[in-house]
């Protein structure tokens, strides 16, 4: 009977033990596939981003070989050819003071540091400005302008200017600067001149029943307030305001052009100008292309036509640039529009 018992209890016994351990193999696969695919999506981004880094350095040398195609059979001395160079800065856009100190941000103070560093750089003889800008406020075109002129009495390098589709106003005044213009013939030029945009919506404001109250320290402290109509006096005060900044861009372009400041009146009424016109009124040197811009830099600065170049930008810079401008899209200019205040302004408004 023992004998009996004993056989019928073990396999109750040893069943469980045979259960338990059958568990954790199955959850193995899955911790395994999991691994698998932290790896694959890992290698997929590190692919991407050799990708991404590729393409930029391509585009690079695709940019370097439009602007400029080398004939060896005219160099005779290549060590030195290599290291002699135009360097070529962009400046696109309404021009400000910009947002941020991000090095890939288009704002004057970027665009004046690499002027800076342009004009400091030993391989670099002369430097062309692209400018295709419209203008933009007061205080960034002068802090450019600032630049270039500080640039040419430190290095003593040639600047030259190139227009692009439009260079008016703020973009002219920051060519004046440069030691010679080069403009397409149908380049929109000139707008010289001063503007300070005020919007009224007092009538608005009454049909919805808004009103504002301003408390105040002075009279003039609320002056361009969109919410009311402006006082003689305040018109008067901000018109000399403009005044005195349209005097500072006239005395620019008659330094920068060498002309009479008489002559320049004349041409500085906000009118704007096609290039072949500002070459006739003096305004622009040469009609011409970018290449144009470049081969006159090159002669200027002694190392003749079809020099290297030398591009303000890095890939990696322009990585950033481009994710930047991806990721915000459409966020910067709403923030503009939601915090845009009246502001002194070197720009034309048809653009």
């Amino acid at each position: 009977m023992e004998e009996q018992n004993n056989s019928g209890a073990a396999p109750q016994q040893e069943q469980p033990k045979v259960q338990v351990p059958a568990q954790p193999p199955a959850q193995a696969p899955a911790r395994t596939a999991t691994r698998f695919w932290l790896k694959a999506v890992a290698a997929l981004y590190l692919l991407s981003l050799v990708a991404a880094f590729s393409l930029i350095a391509k585009a690079e040398a695709a940019r370097k070989t439009r602007t400029k195609d080398v004939d060896l059979s005219k160099i005779t001395d290549i060590g030195k050819a290599k290291k002699k160079a135009v360097g070529l800065i962009e400046i696109y856009g309404p021009i400000s003071q910009g947002s941020s100190a991000r090095s890939w941000d288009r704002g004057s103070q970027q665009i004046s540091r690499k002027i800076r560093a342009m004009a400091a750089d030993k391989d670099v003889k002369a430097v062309v400005l692209d400018i295709n800008s419209p203008g933009g406020s007061v205080g960034a075109v002068q802090e450019i302008y600032a630049a270039v002129l500080r640039a040419k009495a430190e290095s003593k390098k040639p600047f030259v200017a190139r227009f692009g589709e439009v260079s008016a106003s703020g973009g002219y005044y920051v060519g004046a600067a440069c030691d010679r213009v080069v403009a397409h013939p149908g380049s929109i030029t000139g707008s010289i001149g001063v503007i300070f945009s005020v919007p009224n919506f007092e009538g608005l404001m009454k049909k919805v029943g808004f009103r504002n109250e301003a408390i105040k320290s002075g009279k003039f402290k609320d002056i361009g307030s969109p919410v009311r109509e402006m006082t003689p006096e305040e018109r008067r005060l901000l018109q000399a305001m403009i005044d005195d900044s349209y005097a500072q861009f006239v005395a620019a372009v008659a330094e920068g052009r060498k002309m009479p400041e008489d002559k320049v009146r004349l041409l500085a009424d906000g009118r704007i100008y096609t290039g072949r016109q500002a070459a006739e009124a003096g305004l622009v040197d040469t009609l011409g292309d970018l290449q144009e811009a470049l081969d006159a830099a090159g002669e200027l600065a002694g190392i003749g036509k079809d020099p290297r170049v030398i591009r303000e930008s890095a890939p990696l810079e322009q990585l950033f640039s481009l994710m930047d401008s991806r990721l915000s899209f459409g966020t910067r200019e709403v923030a503009a529009a939601l915090g845009a205040v009246p502001s002194l302004e070197y720009r034309w408004y048809g653009r």
